[in-house]
């Protein structure tokens, strides 16, 4: 197995709820979206491949940039676009579908792209520094085709102030393992609590409550697993808004005892954009690390 190290970038969401792409969106007058602050702190702590997921309303002109700075920063680059029809039998009618597949089938389309460990991330999402170099640490010494890694957020800090936030709860045993992620579509903070409804009761959760953001550290084996779970999909005929997850594959792969996924609170802060009244946050936290000499002013220069 190679020592290389890659990352890959979903950032293939239609961005309803922003009211465009996120993705791409600039936060500071460098013009540089989250996703870039992202690879910055990849290629700090020893990643070398960027393997990025769009659609097709990604414009050229951002294609180019990234692609200059790729060469200016001697990184590999790879675009794969999630097309509908992207590991579909021959024969599935796919017309009827508007939306992505999902995260799960994001993750698929990558497959002939990654042959080494990587770590897997959203676009729209800042990690923090400090979590690429465990990351980096964790492929080095724990992963492998039958052991995955996950970093984990308190809850209590990956909150709009905008609205609802779905995020993926997680309960481990005593030893860190993952037993069970479970996807919450309403949380959000009501007073002091922090609250989510599911079947029309709410329902507190502690504010220390680790979830899933997203960033997974797999072995390139999740491919085999996600391409047959995928076709399992497919044969149950999904609704037309069904979507194919990422934590739905893993879960999956727990039950069925194919991996273990060691979870470790992240040593970062977390900070995301779900709503364009998020964005504001995530400028004044980026110029106050620029101000703090953890990133320069501008990233590429």
């Amino acid at each position: 197995m190679s020592s290389k190290k890659a990352l890959l970038i979903l950032a293939g969401g239609l961005g309803s709820r922003y009211k465009g792409l996120k993705q791409i969106d600039g936060i500071l007058d460098n013009g540089s979206p989250i996703l870039e602050y992202s690879i910055y702190d990849a290629l700090e702590a020893d990643f070398s491949k960027v393997v990025i997921i769009v659609n097709r309303r990604i414009p050229e002109s951002y294609i180019e940039r990234l692609n200059t700075i790729s060469q200016k920063e001697q990184f590999e680059l790879h675009w794969v676009y999630q097309e509908k029809e992207s590991f579909l039998p021959q024969d599935y009618d796919s017309s009827g579908r508007e939306k992505p597949w999902g995260t799960g089938h994001a993750v698929l389309c990558a497959k002939s792209a990654i042959q080494e460990p990587f770590v897997m991330i959203n676009a729209d999402d800042f990690y923090g520094k400090e979590v690429y170099q465990r990351a980096s640490e964790e492929i080095a010494l724990h992963i492998s085709e039958s052991q995955f890694g996950m970093a984990a957020y308190p809850v209590a800090s990956t909150l709009s102030g905008n609205g609802n936030v779905a995020r993926g709860i997680c309960t481990l045993d005593a030893d860190n393992y993952l037993v069970k992620i479970e996807e919450q579509t309403s949380i959000r903070k009501e007073g002091n609590l922090i609250m989510y409804t599911e079947k029309g009761k709410n329902i507190e959760i502690a504010s220390n409550t680790l979830v899933s953001m997203n960033f997974f550290i797999f072995n390139p084996d999740i491919f085999n697993a996600l391409e047959m779970y995928f076709n399992d999909f497919i044969k149950s005929d999904p609704e037309p808004s069904q979507e194919f997850y990422v934590p739905s594959a893993v879960q999956k792969m727990i039950d069925e005892k194919k991996a273990k996924i060691l979870v470790k609170t992240s040593p970062s802060k977390w900070m995301g954009v779900t709503y364009a009244d998020d964005k504001s946050s995530i400028k004044d936290f980026l110029a106050s690390e620029i101000k703090n000499n953890r990133y320069p002013e501008d990233l590429w220069n």
